[in-house]
């Protein structure tokens, strides 16, 4: 009797978010905990129906260019963290990421993500012109919208941003459970960082905020990041399974299951259905990409260039110099499912609307 009122319980949540009730802690609990295929499935089918009544088949594909790997910070889950020896460093000059951006415009990109350790060059020394000028130079070249993804930078830099012609502010909070982002990012400030983007959305960018699943929360810290990424207001979320990092306190640490992560995600599509929630090829690169779309996801990120030099950040090699991290790449997984990549006026269009709303939810 217990699996079929489990089951019962999660038909009436999900037929609740299809009529378009704000789903409860309880509600949100209920469908994260769903650990076997057949209900799994159930959500699935919702997660997709939601994304279709808000974004039709179309689908956006993200370009990233990680131009410096180095980092002040000591995450216990970032294979860039300070003071990591198995790790990549490099740091691409500018004319190198405006070369790359290029080609990724060119090869159908809706955007550009350029992203940073928190690089002590920059961070330290409190001197954001290099990338203030890249982010110019990258929108200026390319013509295709920016997000930029610098780690926590003061107000006035993120205003500077906008005004060179960033679009987006990335900036994750990996859990918004305090006690355990303590023990993610420690010596970084949590309040800090859930501030900068609320300040990006201030100063005219759009937001963007993450989970990372597998790193000792509670399907309780995972519905509370759900509802606070919802009150929030950014206007793109997404959870991505944590992967174990050599050189790392949490090496050791076994990765979630797919299925933890794909509940996840069509968790948060019921939860916000209008909100942008990519498809990462950063954790199993094309292998996982189908599932992650009938998960609900909207966007594909982590779209990589062959030959360019540039690492990935959970798996910083998987699929990129293969030439499989691409456009093209990603096109011939759409069709089968029904999906097709968007236009770059679709993405713009998109991108206006939600100005729009925004602008009246604030009246």
């Amino acid at each position: 009797m217990k699996p079929r009122r489990e089951g019962a319980d999660v038909r009436s949540i999900i037929q609740r978010a299809e009529e378009g009730a704000r789903l409860r802690l309880p509600e949100i609990g209920a469908l994260l905990a769903i650990d076997d295929p057949d209900r799994a499935a159930l959500l699935f089918s919702a997660a997709q129906r939601a994304r279709e009544r808000h974004f039709g088949r179309s689908i956006f594909m993200y370009g990233f260019v990680y131009f410096s790997t180095y980092c002040r910070n000591r995450c216990t889950f970032c294979f860039y963290r300070n003071g990591n020896q198995d790790s990549p460093r490099y740091r691409k000059s500018a004319e190198e990421v405006v070369e790359i951006a290029l080609g990724l415009a060119d090869s159908g990109v809706h955007l550009v993500d350029l992203t940073m350790g928190e690089d002590p060059t920059i961070h330290d020394a409190r001197d954001y012109g290099a990338l203030v000028d890249l982010v110019a130079a990258v929108r200026r070249a390319t013509g295709v919208p920016v997000m930029v993804s610098p780690g926590v930078v003061p107000r006035s830099v993120l205003g500077q941003l906008r005004a060179a012609g960033a679009d987006w502010y990335a900036c994750y909070q990996e859990t918004h459970s305090p006690e355990l982002y303590r023990r993610l990012r420690p010596g970084q400030d949590y309040v800090l960082r859930e501030a900068s983007r609320s300040e990006a959305v201030a100063v005219g960018l759009y937001a963007e905020d993450g989970i990372l699943l597998g790193v000792g929360e509670t399907v309780f810290d995972r519905a509370r990041s759900l509802l606070t990424m919802r009150a929030q207001g950014v206007q793109q979320v997404r959870v991505m399974g944590f992967v174990p990092q050599k050189g790392t306190p949490l090496a050791g640490r076994e990765a979630p299951s797919l299925l933890a992560e794909m509940v996840t995600l069509a968790t948060m599509r019921l939860v916000m259905p209008d909100r942008l929630i990519p498809a990462s090829l950063d954790i199993d690169g094309l292998r996982g990409l189908e599932a992650r779309l009938r998960a609900g996801a909207n966007v594909v990120t982590s779209i990589i260039p062959p030959a360019s030099g540039l690492a990935g950040v959970s798996q910083s090699t998987l699929d990129i110099d293969q030439g499989f991290r691409t456009v093209a790449g990603v096109v011939r997984h759409l069709a089968p499912l029904g999906l097709e990549p968007a236009t770059p006026d679709e993405y713009q269009a998109w991108l206006r609307g939600t100005h729009t709303r925004c602008r009246s939810q604030e009246a």
